[in-house]
């Protein structure tokens, strides 16, 4: 099973490069190109009218594969929740990124809509996990296995709002985003292949081998971006994955990139809004957050950060799969 697993990997790796010509012509036909927005490095400014909305290269894959090798050969209706999260995050992100467009032709999504969306897909995903497929565990390295009943589905939701809205924060940079999200899903992949999950390992590679394929697209300088059709999507595929293991609790460590990514934008702006109250001028921990940009304005160069944060995704994700190890069966 992890063979055919490994297989459609490919399959799904060479499916992306096939349909992404076809994808970024089409948004290039649409007015596609992205805004770039005045508040990030200036020179980012030259990445402007560069087609978004480019998770679609592998979310087509995705889903066509999903539906492909696994509904049609018997009874696997698990894989259902990540097929259709995956499907229901990437339409959200869809419309968002409408607002990003050059000229905006039509808006995207306030950001309490959005948040609210996100936050009652992530009630709905805990929902499912606990009653339909009866989820509700968390492993501890050295510790073991536990049950924790009715309150997983608020844990579950908690874990798939902060995923998701990490994962999109890391969208910044060329490669980055996608790199080290296939990382850290294919380390759960791993996990899954140690638990015998064999459909949730196939639906793990499926979505690490078409990530591989955005990424020869989105590699420096990048042809498309991401969007937040595929950013949200991808983070919470992470963290349905993660949870349908059991191991959600090694996802700090797996996603230490997103970690990072998401708690710069929170100490920056915590920093800012306090010391303006209590001093009356704001002051900043990062010279600009999230932190990819911290270091870009450093003079650390887009390759140079891409490439360190893909091998400190690489050491958390070997880092993680070591600690699923040690859980007692």
């Amino acid at each position: 099973m992890t063979t055919f697993s490994l297989g459609t990997a490919g399959i799904a790796f060479v499916f992306a490069l096939v349909v992404g010509p076809f994808i970024i012509r089409w948004l290039q036909e649409r007015s596609g190109g992205k805004s770039i927005s005045d508040e990030g490095p200036a020179s980012h400014m030259a990445k402007a009218g560069t087609p978004t909305m480019g998770g679609l290269i592998f979310l087509i894959p995705i889903v066509v594969l999903t539906i492909v090798a696994n509904l049609v050969e018997g009874d696997r209706w698990s894989i259902l929740l990540p097929l259709v999260g995956v499907m229901a995050l990437g339409v959200l992100g869809y419309v968002d990124d409408l607002g990003t467009l050059i000229g905006r032709v039509q808006a995207g999504l306030t950001w309490k809509l959005k948040f609210g969306l996100l936050a009652i897909f992530s009630v709905a995903v805990g929902l499912v996990l606990y009653f339909a497929l009866d989820v509700e565990s968390l492993n501890v390295p050295w510790a073991g296995q536990f049950s924790l009943g009715p309150g997983y589905v608020a844990i579950a939701a908690v874990t798939v709002f902060a995923t998701v809205i990490s994962v999109a924060i890391s969208d910044g940079l060329d490669t980055l985003c996608g790199g080290t999200g296939a990382i850290a899903i294919a380390s759960f992949g791993v996990i899954a292949v140690g638990q015998e999950q064999d459909f949730l390992v196939r639906f793990a590679f499926t979505t690490v081998g078409a990530l591989l394929g955005f990424l020869w697209f989105n590699a420096h300088p990048a042809k498309i971006f991401m969007g937040d059709t595929g950013a949200m999507a991808l983070g919470g595929t992470l963290a349905i994955i993660a949870l349908m293991t059991g191991h959600w609790l090694l996802l700090p460590v797996i996603g230490i990139v997103f970690v990072l990514e998401a708690a710069s934008d929170i100490v920056q702006v915590g920093w800012f809004k306090w010391t303006r109250r209590r001093r009356g001028e704001g002051r900043r921990v990062f010279r600009m957050a999230p932190l990819h940009n911290h270091f870009e304005m450093g003079g650390w160069s887009e390759p140079q950060i891409v490439t360190r944060f893909w091998l400190v995704g690489i050491a958390g994700g070997i880092l993680g799969v070591a600690l699923a190890l040690q859980v007692p069966q």
